[in-house]
């Protein structure tokens, strides 16, 4: 009768046992919703902007993270729409045709001095509009399913893994880690702008910045660009060193059109993930059914191995990088094209064109690398900027491109 109740004790005992804790990967599943025509586009201010947020913040919620916006996991913040293009834009509560977003905060408390920022804008362009490449009449949801439900899916993915990590093992990681999904980056980087003027921590704190912007395309060549790797010294060795399945495009500056920036500005060290642009970029056609998963499962992973790595350095040394884009020639005409940006040879490739263009009129395909424009050479995107700035509207141009191992001598009116 003892071992009959000692053996019921022990099956008790085991079956009362809870299953080791797992970070749940719902990439496929946080970018269905995000990019769901239920969120109309996710513009900026508008009744899709804000279900993207609630969901966002119930994810958040549900893995345990606290909340570290000043309106629990929000950080709403309004401002009016620019009319100049060369004015920075004004927050505001207090004038007419204001639009109010929303950055979405989450954050693990290690009790630690340095603080990670891991972040990716959420928001996009709603119907189309200023900033659309979208040449039809009729409107269309553009639901960014790369731009940006692919980087946010990677964000939460991260933040799953990073707190169950934290709550399964008894020595706490040497940083805290705060999540950040931004509002307003289409309109000009204004979350994460807002956020480094307004930080709901002490911005001095912070360790350095991760932001992941398109991450849902790898291509087949496993090309993956990683930007701001001159702003710490250590980026360089860190990324190479735990690097195994990607083909890295590197660039040094800290500068460039994501949210990243907002945080180089104030002496940030930052690293932007960025998978290049396609012919469905800022058009109706970015759906999330074209994204590859099994890419993204490895982006997260090589990001997750980054941060472990970098967990035992302390505070990372800041270092300014050049601007490169203070260099770039300014041009009044283009081909209109998608340059692969992530083409590291000879020339320009282009990796998608668009209707009614002078690239299409004059014959030029996706693939093809622009190697000549008018008397000069194109070795790289810089010198195609250098080539075009010379043109105005109405001029005529020869322009030679590789298509395979054929050389192809064309002329392209702009």
């Amino acid at each position: 009768m003892k071992k009959i109740a000692l053996l019921s004790f022990v099956f008790v005992l085991f079956s009362c046992k809870k299953e080791p804790k797992v970070a749940e990967n719902k990439i496929k599943e946080d970018v269905a919703y995000l990019a769901s025509d239920e969120l109309e586009g996710r513009q900026t201010g508008t009744k899709g902007e804000v279900l993207a947020a609630e969901y966002i913040a119930k994810r958040f919620k549900a893995m345990g993270l606290e909340p570290k916006g000043t309106e629990d996991y929000l950080q709403p913040f309004s401002f009016k729409p620019k009319t100049d293009p060369h004015k920075e834009v004004e927050f505001t509560t207090n004038a007419d045709s204001t639009i109010t977003g929303r950055n979405v905060i989450g954050f693990i408390d290690n009790n630690a001095d340095r603080t990670i920022i891991i972040g990716a804008h959420y928001d996009h362009l709603g119907y189309g509009g200023e900033g659309s490449l979208y040449r039809e009449q009729d409107k269309a949801v553009h639901n960014g399913a790369d731009d940006n439900a692919s980087g946010v899916s990677v964000m939460l993915n991260l933040a799953s893994r990073l707190k169950v990590k934290n709550d399964t093992t008894e020595v706490k990681d040497t940083n805290n880690y705060m999540f950040m999904a931004f509002s307003g980056e289409e309109m000009g980087l204004l979350g994460s702008n807002y956020f480094s003027k307004n930080p709901t921590i002490d911005a001095t704190s912070v360790n350095y910045m991760i932001n992941m912007d398109m991450v849902g395309r790898l291509k087949a060549d496993s090309t993956l660009a990683v930007y701001g790797v001159g702003t710490s010294p250590i980026f360089k060795q860190t990324i190479k060193s735990n690097n195994d399945k990607f083909r890295l495009v590197e660039n040094e500056s800290g500068v460039g059109p994501s949210d990243h920036t907002s945080f180089y500005l104030i002496d940030i060290p930052v690293l932007h993930f960025f998978t290049g642009q396609h012919e469905d970029y800022h058009k109706p056609g970015d759906d999330s059914e074209k994204l590859n998963y099994d890419g993204m499962n490895l982006i997260s992973d090589y990001i997750h191995t980054i941060i472990n790595d970098l967990n035992d350095n302390g505070k990372l040394a800041f270092r300014k990088t050049k601007n490169e884009s203070d260099a770039a020639p300014r041009f009044k005409v283009g081909l209109g094209v998608v340059p692969d940006y992530l083409f590291d040879g000879k020339g320009m490739r282009i990796d998608g064109t668009r209707e009614d263009t002078p690239a299409v009129n004059a014959g030029l395909k996706k693939g093809d690398i622009v190697i000549k424009l008018g008397d000069s050479l194109v070795t790289d995107m810089m010198s195609y900027m250098r080539a075009l700035s010379v043109f105005e509207k109405g001029d005529e141009a020869e322009i030679s491109v590789k298509r395979g191992e054929e050389i192809i001598d064309t002329k392209v009116k702009f």
